[in-house]
């Protein structure tokens, strides 16, 4: 099981901070924060570029976080309230897969951060190694995760969707 949830970690954890790497600072052929912000400010979130730090800071500490075994259940608090809003601004309509845009993939990222959320990042991990993986108690992972909700809803509140003009007579 130690194992299992390691080499988990270790993908699910880099790949996510590489998505957080894109907006950041622009690699693997994305925009970086420019190209992430005037997206963002195209679905209203405003200022995009502070929204844009954000998203991407969330993204790539979550998946270091997760991918390290560090500060459970901070990583995957994280990593829930950043997928919860990508399916709400970004996924929903399009049906489940990814492969048309549907939450797929945001779903599966929310789905394991979960798991690592209750389960723990397992023997492999930097808690386990510095001794907080025993001390942390339940109600403080339900609290952690909870707050991720919770921002993702205070996000997406501060959200100004492009209004359609109405049409004149």
């Amino acid at each position: 099981m130690n194992i299992g949830m390691l080499i988990f970690r270790l993908v699910a954890g880099l790949a996510m901070a590489a998505h957080g790497s894109q907006k950041l600072f622009g690699w693997f052929g994305a925009g970086g924060i420019t190209g992430t912000g005037a997206f963002l400010e195209s679905i209203g979130f405003r200022p995009g570029n502070r929204f844009a730090v954000m998203a991407g800071l969330s993204e790539f500490l979550s998946g270091l976080l997760l991918a390290l075994g560090l500060m459970n259940p901070v990583g995957p608090a994280l990593m829930v309230s950043v997928m919860l809003i990508a399916i709400v601004t970004v996924h929903l309509g399009y049906g489940f897969f990814a492969q048309n845009n549907g939450p797929e993939l945001a779903i599966l990222y929310i789905a394991g951060a979960l798991a690592v959320g209750f389960a723990g990042p397992g023997q492999y991990s930097l808690d386990h190694l510095l001794g907080l993986d025993s001390v942390i108690p339940e109600t403080a992972i339900w609290i952690a995760l909870a707050l991720g909700v919770v921002g993702a809803l205070g996000n997406l509140a501060m959200r100004h969707p492009t209004q359609v003009p109405a049409k004149s007579s």
